[in-house]
C-alpha cells in the first residue's frame, strides 16, 4: 500500500528535477558560504585591504571537448580594480574562444583568504555579464555566475576559473588569466 505514494525521478519533468537541484544548491550555498567567510575571516586582516589596480591581457582557456577547433589564447585587454580584500570589479574585452570579439564586466566576491609563502591567494565567485557568442543569446549579452580563484603576488597574479558548457552554445573550459599589477 505504501509503494503507491512513492514517486519516482522518472515522475518528474526535467524542469521539476532541475528546479530541485538547483534550490537544493542554493539553499547549500546559503548555508555553506557564511560559515567559510566567517572561518576564512581570521586571515583576512593578512590580505592586502589597499585599493589595487590590475591589467590583464584576456584569457587562456583550456577546453574540455577537445574536438572543435576552438581558439584558446583569448588575446584582449582587461582592467581589475580590487576595492577591498573581498570585492573587486573586473572588465575588459578578448578575441573568445569562437574568434569573436566578446567584452565582459564583473563584479568580484572573493570571502575565502590565505597566504601561504606570502602569496595572497583568495577565492570566491564572480558575478557578471559577457557578449560575443553567437550561439548564446544570438551574441548579444548574459549574465553568468562563475566561481573564481586569485593568486596574487606584489606584481603579478593570476585569476584561474572554470566556464561550464552549456550545449551548442558556450564551450567549457578551465581559465586562466594573467595580470600586472600598475597601482
Amino acid at each position: 500500500m505504501l509503494a503507491q505514494y512513492v514517486m519516482h525521478a522518472r515522475d518528474f519533468g526535467r524542469a521539476a528535477i532541475l528546479g530541485i537541484i538547483g534550490g537544493f544548491l542554493a539553499s547549500l550555498l546559503r548555508m555553506v558560504f557564511p560559515f567559510l567567510a566567517a572561518f576564512s575571516s581570521a586571515y583576512a586582516e593578512d590580505a592586502q585591504p589597499s585599493r589595487q589596480v590590475w591589467l590583464n591581457p584576456g584569457f587562456f582557456s583550456w577546453h574540455f571537448d577537445r574536438t572543435p577547433d576552438l581558439r584558446e589564447d583569448n588575446w584582449g585587454v582587461g582592467a581589475e580594480v580590487v576595492l577591498a580584500a573581498d570585492y573587486a570589479l573586473m572588465a575588459g574585452t578578448f578575441i573568445n574562444s569562437d574568434r569573436e570579439r566578446s567584452r565582459y564586466a564583473a563584479y568580484q566576491w572573493r570571502p575565502l583568504h590565505w597566504q601561504p609563502y606570502g602569496v595572497n591567494v583568495s577565492a570566491g565567485v564572480m558575478l557578471g555579464v559577457a557578449d560575443g557568442y553567437p550561439k548564446y543569446s544570438n551574441g548579444g549579452w548574459f549574465i553568468g555566475l562563475l566561481p573564481l580563484l586569485a593568486v596574487e603576488g606584489k606584481r603579478v597574479g593570476a585569476n584561474f576559473s572554470i566556464v561550464p558548457t552549456i550545449k551548442d552554445k558556450v564551450h567549457g573550459a578551465v581559465v586562466l588569466q594573467i595580470k600586472l599589477r600598475v597601482w
